[in-house]
């Protein structure tokens, strides 16, 4: 098979998976990589209490962003995969993304009185408010992508973007650094990216029009709106969080917390989007083959335990090196406990993911609405008790137990009410376990974090590999 073929075709399960994940996990490498680029430099630059203004407003805005989508891009991306016929609702879809868009931006207006008396937070959040809705746009041209398995486009538009990005934003941050001005350096990066990437899907996939149908809007709202928290776990709650101890004026905090709790996101996001690349063809196994569903299920959800089971691991020994590595120690040596903390909703958040998404396939997404409303519920409550006594710590735990309950109810929804089960995932689990802890002699013994990763990556896999090899011998 030629690389062309490889990469930019899809002809059969196996290499179609291969090559959205591919590109997805490409994308998504270099967009956190320089987006966190963006975040520690700014975090360096700008100190705790500053960036702590700046983490605050942007948790603020994810939050209330949910409002300018309720579902629609995931909905898209499920109704659209295989029935290319469908794609005629697509003009009413953006138009009824303009106009939730409208609709989240004056509930965040309103709420940036709420929520700061602070005047320059205030601004921040109005300034980051145009920034997320944008985004938030983004992913409506991207589920159309999505839904064609054309991940490749996906990928070359979200590299062009962050750079862009990345790009005004070092600039500000070497000429002019406050919290304020990074602010307006994401919006005009996402502005000018938007209008690029519109014209050339225009003109090359699409052609971009405005319905108003109301019976499109209500078909799809009808379906979608439980889907608005169907693919958020972890990194709701940890915006929860800021926004709570924003409230109880915990400013530089924030800044300690959001420095652990980025790096665990970039890993969560980048991961979980490996995990991503199978909802169209888990979308498609649904409508026609439940054995097929099953299959790609089971090999998604091994996937989810191979990767997260050594990242909790190491992440947990070598956090004190990480958080030096990023932010330096004499500034964030608050932030080491909560990253520990925070390691664990990595974990939790990828054993979950494939757990939501059958939900969502399975057209559960009401439920998988309600468990992730039940647990932003719990972290809440969580928070109001711990925040006052722990701060940043206890809010990073709140974040790990409201991630837990949901976890354990995911999963006998997922017995209850869709077509597959939980099998053979004890063994995986623990071999996976067992490689991890191998890694344990390389950590302590090596010096230098870039030596530590790769040769525990080797060790790690190396171990997986030979109990892997061994209990095939065993079977055959």
């Amino acid at each position: 098979m030629s690389v062309k073929t490889l990469l930019f075709q899809n002809v059969g399960i196996r290499q179609t998976i291969f090559k959205n994940t591919f590109w997805l996990t490409t994308a998504e490498t270099i967009t956190r990589f320089l987006n966190l680029a963006i975040i520690i430099y700014a975090a360096r630059i700008l100190g705790a209490t500053e960036y702590g203004k700046f983490a605050f407003a942007l948790s603020f805005v994810s939050f209330f962003v949910i409002f300018g989508d309720l579902g629609l891009s995931g909905i898209t991306t499920r109704e659209f995969s295989g029935e290319e016929e469908k794609e005629r609702d697509y003009p009413s879809i953006l138009s009824l993304k303009i106009i939730l868009s409208l609709g989240a931006f004056f509930i965040m207006f309103i709420g940036s009185f709420l929520v700061t008396t602070d005047p320059s937070i205030r601004s921040i959040i109005w300034v980051l408010t145009l920034f997320i809705l944008i985004s938030g746009f983004f992913n409506i041209i991207y589920a159309f992508l999505h839904s064609r398995q054309r991940m490749e486009y996906d990928a070359a538009a979200k590299i062009f973007q962050i750079i862009l990005m990345a790009a005004i934003g070092f600039f500000v941050l070497f000429t002019s650094p406050s919290s304020i001005n990074l602010s307006y350096a994401y919006l005009i990066a996402n502005v000018v990216s938007l209008v690029v990437i519109l014209i050339l899907f225009h003109y090359f996939f699409h052609p971009l029009k405005l319905e108003f149908k109301k019976d499109i809007w209500k078909k799809f709202l009808k379906i979608s709106w439980p889907l608005s928290l169907g693919f958020v776990t972890g990194w709701l709650y940890i915006d929860i969080d800021s926004i709570m101890m924003g409230l109880f004026g915990q400013i530089t905090e924030i800044g300690w917390y959001n420095a652990a709790s980025k790096i665990s996101l970039a890993i969560i996001i980048s991961v979980s989007l490996i995990s991503r690349s199978f909802y169209p063809v888990l979308s498609k196994f649904f409508k026609e083959s439940k054995e097929n569903l099953q299959k790609a299920w089971d090999y998604q959800m091994k996937l989810m335990i191979i990767l997260s089971i050594p990242i909790m691991v190491g992440g947990f020994v070598l956090a004190p090196k990480i958080i030096h590595l990023f932010y330096g120690l004499e500034n964030y040596s608050f932030s080491v406990l909560a990253f520990r903390i925070l390691i664990f909703i990595t974990g939790i958040s990828f054993f979950y993911y494939p757990y939501c998404m059958i939900l969502i396939v399975s057209n559960q997404q009401k439920r998988s609405f309600y468990l992730i409303l039940i647990g932003a519920i719990i972290n809440i409550i969580l928070n109001l008790i711990l925040i006052p006594e722990y701060s940043l710590y206890g809010a990073a735990m709140a974040t790990v137990m409201a991630s837990i309950i949901i976890f354990l109810m995911a999963i006998i929804m997922v017995k209850r009410f869709t077509p597959v089960s939980s099998r053979n995932l004890i063994g995986v689990s623990a071999m996976s376990f067992f490689s991890s802890l191998m890694m344990l002699p390389a950590i302590y013994l090596l010096g230098n974090i870039f030596i530590i990763i790769p040769a525990s990556m080797v060790i790690y896999f190396s171990v997986l590999y030979l109990l892997q090899h061994g209990k095939l011998l065993q079977h055959s």
